[in-house]
């Protein structure tokens, strides 16, 4: 008598029942679009945006599907006679039956209007067994124990290869009608009416809206400056100027309603502590600095309690996670954005980031060029502003005027040219501070007097100001905006000009 045997865990190995499935495929679906292509070409015109040879699971149908293709594409007719001669030589269609298995194809003629949902399933087919093989890969790959790769970099080279399948499974989208697009900018206008101008996500900096019209969604935008300008300091007004603002929009029925504006900041240099040290010396007036040495009176620690008080309810999600990828980030931008909502993303900085999965090279540009096209890539998934922090090169100090240019932009392969926006912030007076003029050598005092007050009044006109400036918009025009800077604080705002009376005086 034989006795049972156990069911045995799945990691133990292949069941007789798993080893005997096949991957999904349909061939009569297979043959049913060719039959309709070969009788009437406008059934490839229906299919053709979203379905290649290589979706096909029948490697003759794929050769078929190809040829028919070319033909079509050249302005030929595609059909059984057509391609009698193309594949009169080869083995692969004369196995199956040669010009006979073409003529039956085409005998075998569905409506046209089936063509698209057969279209579909050929499609859906082909990106299930691309899951079926992804998944062995990752199974195989966590077996295979190797001290160079740990799981979390597996999970993000996994997560890579599910969101390009998930772009190659798009079939909606192409070609729409232009009626489609004039609402959309419609819309965008009528919104900007409404807000004064914006039509964008508010900086919080009056004339920096001004010059961009806010940060726009999808828009990839570039922050450049060199060390201790500000960059970081920047980043982190704006994220706190937008989560602290709540944005009006109207419900379906006209009312007015408060839309909260989650912001994800990425820093992959300063940690979340110190990124808080900032944004409470913003809002305090107390120096970040001497709150690490606990060098404050009680008053000052009294005005930072309350300030806490405030910000524990702001939506500002901050990740300190150091040398995060592209992949990372979008997939932890997503889940925030499905839990909380999103307005805007900061990274800070861009050169810190990992490239792609598989993507490493020897080239920092190629690097560099790849993380770009991922940013903006996310920034049109998740329909948000892409705030993204960058070095300068040091040409910027080899030169007389020092302002940054943007060939200055570091490892700058594609940042120009995939950035909706880049943005450069340039102080005078960091300069001015660290070139106080000496005495030269047979210069006498009256004229190293002159010299000195000269510096000292190009000292004074530069103290507490820094400049924005726009070095590209693909919106809008470019140009440059003076600011008021505290470097105490690190906080920029708006600069009042002195002959001008503030609206509370």
């Amino acid at each position: 008598m034989n006795t049972p045997q156990p069911n045995l865990p799945a990691f133990l190995g292949p069941t007789n029942e798993d080893l005997l499935r096949l991957p999904p495929s349909n061939d009569e679906a297979e043959q049913a679009l060719l039959g309709a292509i070969l009788a009437n070409n406008a059934a490839y015109e229906k299919v053709s945006d979203f379905l290649r040879a290589e979706h096909f699971a029948d490697a003759v149908h794929a050769r078929i599907f190809e040829a028919c293709g070319k033909l079509i594409e050249r302005g030929q007719i595609a059909n059984a006679i057509q391609l009698k001669n193309l594949f009169e030589q080869e083995s692969a269609l004369t196995e199956v039956g040669g010009a006979q298995y073409l003529a039956q194809l085409q005998s075998s003629y569905v409506t046209i209007i089936n063509a698209v949902d057969y279209g579909k399933t050929i499609h859906d087919l082909y990106l299930r067994r691309q899951l079926i093989a992804m998944g062995e890969d990752m199974v195989n790959d966590a077996f295979d124990y190797d001290l160079d790769i740990d799981a979390s970099q597996q999970i993000a080279v996994a997560e890579d290869k599910l969101y390009r399948l998930a772009e190659i499974g798009e079939t909606e989208g192409g070609l729409s009608t232009f009626k489609s697009a004039v609402l959309e900018s419609l819309h965008m206008t009528e919104a900007a009416m409404r807000r004064d101008g914006l039509a964008g996500v508010s900086s919080g900096l009056h004339d920096l809206d001004k010059l961009l019209g806010g940060f726009h969604p999808s828009d990839l935008v570039i922050l450049a400056a060199r060390p201790s300008m500000g960059k970081t300091s920047l980043a982190t007004n704006i994220a706190y100027n937008v989560a602290a603002a709540a944005r009006t929009e109207k419900d379906a029925e006209g009312n007015p309603i408060e839309q909260r504006q989650p912001v994800a900041f990425f820093s992959l240099e300063m940690s979340s502590e110190q990124l808080a040290s900032r944004v409470i010396a913003e809002r305090t007036g107390v120096r970040s600095d001497s709150m690490r040495r606990g060098d404050i009176q009680d008053e000052d620690f009294d005005k930072i309690f309350e300030a806490s008080r405030e910000l524990f309810e702001l939506p500002l999600f901050v990740d300190d996670t150091p040398a995060l990828s592209v992949s990372q980030v979008r997939t932890r931008a997503r889940r925030l954005k499905r839990q909380h909502g999103l307005s805007l993303i900061v990274i800070d900085y861009l050169q810190l980031m990992q490239p792609p999965a598989g993507k490493r090279s020897d080239n920092r540009v190629q690097e560099v060029s790849e993380i770009t096209r991922g940013l903006k890539a996310l920034a049109k998934d998740l329909d948000v502003p892409v705030i993204a922090l960058s070095q300068l090169s040091r040409a910027v100090e080899q030169r007389e005027d020092k302002r940054p240019q943007l060939s200055d932009l570091r490892e700058s392969g594609s940042i120009e040219q995939d950035a909706d926006v880049v943005m450069f912030i340039y102080r005078d007076q960091y300069y001015l501070e660290r070139a106080e003029p000496s005495q030269r050598d047979g210069e006498d005092d009256n004229k190293y007097h002159e010299r000195l007050e000269r510096w000292k009044e190009r000292c004074e006109r530069a103290y507490g100001k820094a400049e924005i400036i726009i070095a590209k918009q693909r919106h809008g025009p470019i140009g440059a905006r003076e600011f008021a800077f505290d470097g105490d604080t690190t906080r920029f705002s708006d600069l009042v000009a002195d002959d001008h009376l503030p609206d509370h005086y």
